[in-house]
């Protein structure tokens, strides 16, 4: 009996074709037989002995139909293995994709931990705001100066024509090229007049030419002492509240403590004011010269009284936390050191724990208060003690004045166990250095060994408690400093 599949329609049609293929190559040898009268040619030679055409039985034909059939299931099964591997590594590259970045967020947020955006910090307070209307620069006396009146009187006038409403006009020009400085030589004083108009200049003008050729023309006037030949004496010297009230007119914040909340300090290019009022103008420049040169004067005329001239050093020192005027960095140098110079020695002890605790009291106990105490440069012993006792009582402050003496803060320092996962690192960095500037600027070191023993003590269990491995915020460097210093520290 025949099998169901050799029934099916495709082997059925197999078969036709098969035998249609064979008719037709029945036909086609009948065909090639001679011709009746190419049989009758003599001249023909013999036909070609007929070739025998193999039988295809049905046993070949379902042979052949089995041979095509796995060969079509073997190429497809070739096909199924070829997509199934490259699916497979697709799927291998997608999970070795998906693997990477799992690593990477885990580096990332690794790093996170090492180093958190609360190390990220910056210095900086915005110690001026929006600049206020100066005030006029016309000075109606000025007309009625004795170098002006003089001049028109003489013969040069009429061909020059110079009246008094010019007459402004006339001594700027003066001032500008230098002649000013040589007639007050010549005359040997400076009016009133000439005087408070050149200062206006100087603070105001917001011609460059002008308020520089009158910073000029006063620092001239006030470097000659009695022994310099021709002495010039002045008529009128302006006083403290003229000088802060210019400061005013820039936008000094004599309370920019409060303001510190205005800055961003993880961005210290925030800082930075983009608005045209905000910031001093360009007079600042002229009144530091100015300042820098008059406070050296100071013990020759009453032109500043003890607490003013504590407060100017106050005000000079905070300029030096504006981040937008760090260009004038030298000027602030020249000009705190001229001011700490100006008093008197019987003053000076009582005046320095005063701006010490006036700093101490303004100043937040962050990075800007490392930045004053840097500031401060100890390049004499005047400006070495100030640097000290400006340490020594933020140091105080930062303990909210429960410790008031040497011994006592050292105390409290070796007494924080910095080991404690929940001890603040950055306060401790900045215990550290303030403890640094205290003791390194200050003769107490020297003269009491046991200062000197818990010193080393407290570097010690900085340097030896924080470990390598610590990845906690300000770790690395309060352990870096304190071993630095520890290498430094005087042997008792």
């Amino acid at each position: 009996m025949i099998s169901d599949q050799f029934l099916s329609p495709a082997f059925l049609w197999f078969l036709v074709r098969i035998q249609l293929l064979r008719q037709t190559e029945r036909d086609c040898v009948e065909m090639d037989g001679p011709l009746d009268f190419e049989s009758e040619d003599p001249f023909l030679g013999s036909p070609a002995p007929k070739k025998r055409k193999k039988v295809i039985g049905l046993d070949d034909l379902v042979t052949d139909y089995y041979k095509e059939k796995s060969r079509l299931i073997e190429r497809e099964s070739k096909r199924a293995k070829a997509r199934k591997s490259y699916n497979s590594d697709e799927e291998d590259d997608t999970s070795k994709e998906t693997a990477f970045f799992e690593t990477i967020d885990k580096c990332q947020q690794q790093m996170k931990e090492i180093s958190s955006e609360d190390e990220i910090s910056y210095w900086g307070m915005q110690v001026f705001g929006n600049q206020k209307t100066p005030p006029p620069l016309t000075f109606p006396k000025l007309r009625s100066c004795e170098i002006l009146n003089s001049f028109m009187n003489t013969e040069v006038n009429s061909s020059v024509e110079l009246c008094a409403e010019k007459g402004e006009a006339f001594l700027e020009g003066l001032i500008v090229n230098g002649w000013l400085s040589r007639l007050v030589s010549i005359c040997g004083h400076v009016e009133k007049s000439i005087a408070m108009w050149t200062f206006n200049l100087m603070l105001y003008s917001s011609k460059e030419e002008l308020r520089t050729s009158a910073c000029d023309f006063w620092c001239s006037i006030l470097s000659k002492t009695e022994v310099d030949l021709p002495f010039t004496k002045i008529y009128w010297f302006p006083c403290y509240s003229d000088l802060k009230s210019a400061l005013e007119v820039y936008g000094f914040l004599p309370n920019f403590s409060s303001n510190a909340e205005l800055l961003k300090t993880d961005h210290p290019q925030n800082c930075l004011l983009d608005s045209d009022t905000g910031g001093p103008p360009q007079n600042i420049r002229a009144w530091l010269k100015f300042m820098a040169v008059y406070c050296q004067v100071r013990n020759k005329h009453s032109i500043f009284s003890t607490s003013e001239a504590e407060e100017l050093i106050e005000v000079v020192i905070c300029l030096f936390l504006d981040r937008q005027l760090q260009g004038l960095s030298m000027l602030f140098y020249e000009c705190m050191l001229s001011v700490i110079s100006c008093f008197i020695e019987k003053e000076w002890h009582c005046s320095c724990e005063k701006v010490a605790k006036s700093l101490a009291c303004r100043v937040p106990q962050d990075l800007n208060c490392l930045r004053i105490v840097e500031c401060i440069s100890g390049v004499n012993t005047r400006s070495k003690g100030l640097r000290s006792a400006v340490a020594f009582q933020i140091l105080v402050k930062c303990f909210d004045n429960k410790v008031t003496d040497a011994e006592g803060i050292l105390k409290f320092l070796i007494s924080i166990n910095v080991k404690d996962r929940s001890c603040d690192l950055f306060k401790m960095y900045i215990y550290l250095v303030l403890t640094e500037n205290w003791l390194y600027s200050n003769p107490l070191l020297e003269d009491k060994p046991v200062i000197n023993e818990m010193w080393g003590l407290y570097l010690r269990n900085c340097s030896c408690q924080i470990t390598n491995t610590d990845l906690r915020t300000y770790a690395s460097k309060v352990r870096n400093k304190a071993s630095y210093l520890l290498q430094g520290t005087v042997k008792g």
